[in-house]
C-alpha cells in the first residue's frame, strides 16, 4: 500500500508547484474549498429554483387570444430555430468528429484489436445530429 501512495505522490508532485504543505494545511484547504464549493452550489440551486418557478407561472398562464392574425410569424420563427438547432448540432457534431476520428485512428494504428471502441466513439457524436434532426419531425 505504501507504493502505491509513493507512486502516486511521484506522478503528481511535478504539478504541485508551492511547495512542501503540512497534513493540517492541506485538511484546511479542502474544508475552505469545501465550504466554498458548498456556498456556491447553494447559490446556484436558488437561482434554479427562482427562474424554474418563475418559468412555470408563465407557462401557466392562457394565451393570449388577438382578432387580427394576419402578422403571425409564429412558424417562421419556429423554422429558424429548427435551422439553428440542426446546424449548430451538425458544427458541434463535426468538430468532435475531427478530435475522435483521428484519436481513434492512432489507437486503431497502435493496436488494430479495438475497431469496436474506436467505431463506437467516432459514431457517438452521428447521434448529436440526429437529435438535432427530431425538431424537423416534431414540427
Amino acid at each position: 500500500m505504501a507504493q502505491v501512495a509513493l507512486s502516486s505522490r511521484w506522478a503528481v508532485g511535478p504539478f504541485m508547484w508551492r511547495g512542501n504543505h503540512s497534513p493540517t494545511d492541506k485538511k484546511m484547504e479542502v474544508a475552505k474549498m469545501n465550504k466554498n464549493t458548498l456556498k456556491i452550489s447553494l447559490r446556484t440551486l436558488i437561482v434554479l429554483m427562482v427562474v424554474s418557478l418563475v418559468a412555470q407561472g408563465v407557462a401557466a398562464q392562457d394565451a393570449a387570444t388577438t382578432e387580427d392574425d394576419s402578422n403571425d410569424i409564429t412558424g417562421d420563427i419556429g423554422m429558424i430555430g429548427v435551422g439553428l438547432a440542426l446546424g449548430l448540432a451538425a458544427i458541434g457534431a463535426g468538430f468532435s468528429q475531427a478530435a475522435i476520428g483521428s484519436a481513434a485512428v492512432g489507437m486503431l494504428a497502435e493496436d488494430g484489436s479495438k475497431f469496436g471502441v474506436a467505431l463506437i466513439f467516432t459514431a457517438l457524436p452521428e447521434s448529436i445530429v440526429i437529435l438535432g434532426a427530431l425538431p424537423l419531425f416534431l414540427q
